[in-house]
């Protein structure tokens, strides 16, 4: 079942068109659906599809060969290419009168074992590109190598690129196009477990409660994501306990550079160089209060929904999972459910502004959304509004989220307009984002203001 990514294939069919040498250029973390992305583009056309294996250079030359003649000729005993460059030179002629496309999978366990490769490429690129109707992929999970030494000025493929494609999680509403049977309600519970990448979608059940997806997919310790953070851990970084421990840190709300630090008893410049590389891999995002810029108001917060419920609930019930005690570990989660998935309707709401933008429907035409925390110098406390979106000129548009089961009673409007006067804009509107609707109070006040807006989750659905 092949969902979304209609942007990307619309622009890899579009540079497949012009009939001239492209080299695009596909990455992203494991389990993003790269690979899918590519089968989907490659189905109806002529392909030569190449997956690399972390191994040494002459095996992986010995299955591109195979690949590349199989391609060719069909099944059937093949000959081996004396070395990289005659099996690219190869494709390279093969391509000359008709339209060919290389797919190189998993580029970088290839180009570790035969360090030439990049500049061998870079030799054939420049050599065949006015010549040539080769449509080549190379696709990685290493997302710091393709950006440094595919896409990198220092690389020997700098330049040589027509394209590159930053292959992210879905949002919301893309993701809710795997299942057809859960609730809304469901649906938002389910992104919050599992967020927008398309493997830890596909371990969702929909013929299921929500519970018992819970259950089967993190409460059990034989199945795929009880394991997962850890697997894709030693997967990608060298010391995996040493980040492993600063997601947890971040987990049990140490968010400050000097928390994490201390949380973990590592000095801040190593704590630096861990958050860089897991903000890399999209599990960790850095942020700032919108409108604010100073760094001593930086935290760090867990970005990937899996990994933030995974962290939240599963290490506190990790013995009594594995000891076959799912339904104790359930009862302790549903506890905490409703107040986890506050940080997830915030994430919800901001995907549907950023909708509501692009069709030129939301009150502002923004250019920046965010989360804005600080004092308050009148009354020196701490406050916090969960979204704020601007046009960095005169306009701000000013949201609070909440996801309960109460209906939004008139306070949190007026607790908004309050916030919000510490914010000097010569336009303002306000929007409240409900679960579960507005009491008629709320309602009445905010017909007697101009604008504000009231939006019910139901309405986002729609």
């Amino acid at each position: 079942m092949f969902i979304g990514r209609e942007k990307e294939l619309g622009e890899l069919d579009r540079l497949y068109r012009t009939g001239k040498f492209q080299f695009p250029v596909i990455y992203g973390r494991r389990r993003v659906g790269k690979t899918t992305l590519i089968n989907e583009f490659i189905k109806d056309k002529k392909a030569i599809s190449f997956t690399a294996l972390e191994t040494r250079a002459k095996p992986n030359l010995e299955n591109l060969s195979r690949t590349i003649f199989e391609s060719a000729n069909g099944p059937g005993p093949s000959p081996v290419f004396r070395n990289y460059q005659e099996a690219m030179e190869f494709v390279f002629e093969m391509s000359k009168n008709e339209r060919i496309i290389l797919v190189i999978d998993e580029y970088p366990y290839l180009a570790r074992s035969y360090k030439q490769l990049a500049s061998i490429l870079q030799m054939l690129i420049d050599k065949h590109k006015d010549s040539s109707k080769l449509f080549l992929i190379l696709c990685g999970s290493s997302m710091s190598f393709m950006e440094d030494k595919v896409m990198g000025s220092k690389s020997p493929l700098y330049g040589r690129r027509t394209a590159q494609f930053k292959i992210l999680p879905f949002d919301f509403f893309d993701s809710v196009r795997y299942f057809n049977n859960f609730s809304d309600e469901d649906l938002a519970l389910i992104y919050g477990m599992a967020g927008g990448t398309p493997q830890y979608l596909l371990q969702m059940d929909d013929r299921l409660t929500v519970g018992d997806n819970i259950k089967h997919a993190f409460l059990n310790a034989s199945s795929y994501l009880f394991e997962e953070p850890n697997n894709l851990l030693k997967q990608e970084v060298r010391d995996p306990s040493a980040y492993n421990a600063v997601i947890s840190a971040i987990a049990d709300g140490n968010t400050k550079l000097s928390d994490i630090s201390n949380k973990i008893g590592e000095g801040t410049s190593s704590c630096s160089v861990y958050l860089k590389n897991l903000i890399s891999l999209g599990l960790i995002k850095k942020s700032t209060p919108i409108t604010e810029k100073s760094k001593k108001k930086t935290i760090y917060t867990i970005e990937d929904h899996m990994f933030r419920f995974w962290y939240r609930f599963i290490p506190p019930n990790y013995s009594i999972i594995q000891n076959g005690m799912s339904d104790l570990a359930f009862e302790n989660i549903s506890q905490e459910l409703t107040q986890f998935m506050g940080a997830v309707f915030e994430d919800i709401c901001g995907q549907y502004l950023w909708h509501l933008n692009r069709n030129g429907e939301a009150p502002i035409r923004f250019t920046e959304l965010g989360k804005w925390w600080g004092s308050d110098p009148r009354t020196k406390s701490e406050e916090e509004i969960d979204i704020i979106a601007t046009d960095k000129k005169d306009s701000a548009l000013f949201c609070e989220c909440k996801w309960s089961k109460d209906k939004v009673d008139p306070s949190v409007l007026e607790t908004l307009v309050r916030r919000s006067e510490l914010f000097r804009y010569g336009t303002k509107h306000f929007c409240l984002f409900s679960k579960n609707g507005f009491s008629d109070k709320c309602k009445r006040y905010a017909e007697g203001l101009d604008n504000v807006h009231l939006i019910t989750y139901e309405e986002m659905m729609e």
